[in-house]
């Protein structure tokens, strides 16, 4: 009987030491303006998504959820990302020829996500919804920073019709000893 309380309690032991992971997802979403009528205008700067600015994972619903802090957390990754039209729900993406999304804490800076040829992809109306192509970059020092901010960066020409977008962010995260 001794062994097997033994091995119980060393079995515990070790889930109580593995790492454990989830998936977080963060929102935010952007009005891109109109440009002048019958005039081609170029975009050269991204609205910015004011939700993914100033993010504190600590204040994070999914890590709460989990019980874990972002001191805790050993790797985060991005799963995704994706760009959709909110509206006018007949409006394509057409207007984009490249964009391209960082992570940013203090004076660091990482691309984490790009897609390129935009006007190139067949997205199906209505509401298309665009997916990046996402880095192998690990975002855990961003992630337990004070604060990190998602920004977009993008090219192309101004809509005819303003246009609201929303972006999605769904990142994997570990946590616990490795």
């Amino acid at each position: 009987m001794r062994l097997v309380s033994l091995l119980a309690a060393a079995s515990l032991g070790l889930a109580a030491c593995a790492s454990s992971s989830f998936t977080t997802e963060v929102r935010g979403e952007s009005t891109v303006p109109a440009g002048p009528p019958g005039v081609e205008t170029p975009l050269n700067g991204f609205p910015a998504i004011s939700s993914f600015a100033g993010m504190d994972f600590d204040k994070n619903q999914d890590f709460k959820n989990q019980g874990i802090r972002k001191s805790e957390v050993t790797s985060v990754k991005v799963e995704s990302l994706t760009l959709k039209v909110l509206s006018p729900n007949d409006q394509d993406l057409t207007f984009l020829d490249g964009v391209e999304f960082y992570a940013r804490a203090g004076d660091r800076e990482a691309r984490i996500a790009s897609r390129q040829n935009i006007a190139d992809v067949e997205l199906r109306l209505p509401n298309p919804v665009l997916s990046l192509q996402v880095e192998n970059v690990e975002l855990q020092p961003f992630v337990a920073a004070p604060t990190m901010s998602i920004i977009v960066r993008g090219r192309g020409r101004m809509p005819e019709r303003e246009v609201r977008l929303q972006a999605v962010v769904k990142l994997q995260v570990e946590s616990g000893l490795l």
